[in-house]
């Protein structure tokens, strides 16, 4: 996966009110955690601040509807696992 493929995921389900589960997320590449890391978090954000719509990462405004959710698995000590970014 890159970040711009994550990030289309992330956008879709913010703008559909879906929910997505990220299982064994610590297997990708810490480049691309990183940015995902950070995609995330822009969603969370507008979340928090109830938001409608907000401006994502890459510049595009997105439609936020109640109800999106993200839910990240990582097994952390396994041969081959991404430490998270802070």
């Amino acid at each position: 996966f890159d970040y711009k493929f994550l990030g289309s995921i992330y956008k879709g389900l913010a703008m559909a009110g879906c929910w997505g589960c990220f299982d064994e997320f610590n297997r990708i590449n810490l480049d691309v955690l990183s940015v995902a890391a950070q995609q995330v978090a822009c969603v969370l954000q507008a979340q928090r601040e109830r938001k409608s719509e907000f401006v994502f990462v890459d510049g595009q405004t997105v439609c936020l509807r109640p109800g999106c959710s993200y839910f990240i698995t990582m097994n952390p000590g396994y041969a081959g696992r991404q430490e998270l970014p802070e």
